[in-house]
């Protein structure tokens, strides 16, 4: 037959038979294993269910959503009635297969209807969903509640009160924006969260590198101390805790430099070269020592309660951590005008200075949200912004010393010294071609 004589549900239904086969051969291979009538349902009545749904789909011109409706609580109430008693005698409780089966025919309906692709998407996700079970499961185990917390905390960062809040200046200088300032948060406390659970899906014991590779997009103080406790339950694992943090380091320069292309991307013409130099002196001189140093003794393992251990790296972005970072980028936001304004370009760097001992982004996110950054005050950012980050890497090589001991604290401090020579040569660099 020509396919251009067909009638005009046969689309349709087609479409809503292969929906129904779609999902039936997923829950049947799932159920594959129970004997002959040990299902409730199977290939055979998904595909039945919706082609049904196909029918009752393209009679809603006809007659209204009246039919679709009652087959639906018909197929609800036959689906209790089965599954209860199947219920009963496996003792076991699960609504999955159910669902999926009254999804089944609401799909069929739907495609009959004329929305063929994208019920049949919905189809194939549907499949997707139910095949990743034990996947889904195992990531639902391995989320524990602090994690839960700090997840559904920044979604309450990002989606309740992000959008609700005034995009204009407040406060001295106009320096208070809500809404720019929040935003700020939401990318730290997002960036905080990533590198958490970009080590919990790795582990932290594969590798003292890889942990400070993603530590320091969590954060690289914390990254320091970890490892540096790291050397001091096993002093054979200094040097390659040494290239771990060597490497949180680097990451924290290169976080800083995305920090800037999503608040004010103008600023990487002149910062740029402040950043990178010292983040590819780190990363270099990490790999270096890390291919240089033996293959030390497994690090601690987590399921060892005789060794030692060093503390997680655990989430930093709870709405008290938020609320916290906001407060002071607030007050940065201020103190940055007034300094410049009361004592020159010489006030802003002694402020970035000092605030650097406590935190290198809230700095960093002041700086770049000044309007004026060409010129003299572009040098004044970058200088200003370099030595944020010195007195930040100072803090972190003295934590790593005392912490960790000699064998740590000689290879780190020696990568800070490269740092800061790089981060000022990138620095002149940038300011005699600018």
């Amino acid at each position: 037959m020509d396919a251009t004589h067909l009638p005009p549900d046969a689309l349709g239904l087609g479409a809503s038979l292969l929906i129904g086969l779609l999902i039936g051969l997923q829950r049947g291979w799932q159920e594959r294993d129970l004997p002959e009538g040990g299902r409730v349902a199977g290939l055979r009545t998904f595909a039945l269910v919706g082609l049904l749904g196909g029918v009752l789909g393209s009679w809603l011109p006809r007659f209204g959503p009246w039919p679709l409706v009652a087959a639906l609580l018909g197929v609800a109430l036959l689906l209790a009635v089965s599954y209860g008693q199947a219920a009963r005698h496996s003792h076991k409780v699960s609504v999955t297969s159910a669902v999926a089966m009254l999804l089944t025919l609401l799909l069929g309906a739907y495609a009959a209807a004329g929305g063929v692709a994208l019920a049949f998407a919905a189809a194939v996700v549907v499949s997707v969903l139910l095949d990743l079970k034990p996947t889904l499961h195992g990531w639902l185990r391995a989320i524990d509640h602090r994690e839960l917390s700090a997840a559904l905390q920044l979604l309450v960062l990002t989606v309740v009160i992000l959008p609700n809040l005034p995009n204009q200046g407040y406060g001295p200088y106009d320096a208070w924006n809500p809404h720019e300032l929040w935003w700020a948060v939401v990318l730290i406390t997002g960036l905080s969260l990533s590198g958490h659970w970009a080590i919990r899906m790795t582990g932290t014991h594969r590798g003292l590198l890889w942990t400070g590779w993603l530590g320091g997009l969590a954060s690289s103080t914390a990254a320091t101390l970890a490892l540096a406790r790291y050397a001091r339950a096993q002093p054979a694992l200094a040097p390659a805790a040494a290239a771990g943090t060597l490497a949180a380091w680097g990451v924290m320069f290169l976080r800083m430099a995305g920090l800037i292309a999503a608040i004010q991307p103008g600023l990487l013409a002149t910062l740029g070269a402040t950043l990178l130099a010292p983040a590819l002196a780190l990363l270099a001189f990490s790999a270096a020592l890390a291919w240089r140093t033996p293959a030390p003794p497994t690090a601690p393992a987590a399921d060892d309660p005789a060794a030692p251990q060093a503390p997680p790296l655990g989430p930093t972005s709870g709405l008290g951590t938020a609320l916290g970072f906001g407060a002071f980028l607030a007050l940065m936001a201020v103190l940055v005008p007034a300094a410049r304004e009361a004592l020159g370009a010489q006030g802003v760097l002694v402020l970035s200075a000092v605030s650097g001992l406590a935190d290198v982004d809230a700095i960093v996110i002041s700086l770049a949200r000044q309007p004026d950054s060409g010129g003299a005050a572009a040098a004044t950012t970058a200088l200003a912004i370099g030595l944020a980050a010195l007195s930040n890497t100072l803090v972190k090589a003295g934590i790593a010393w005392s912490t960790g001991g000699g064998a740590l604290g000689r290879p780190v401090l020696l990568g800070a010294t490269l740092a800061g020579l790089a981060g000022a040569l990138g620095t002149a660099a940038a300011l005699a071609l600018g």
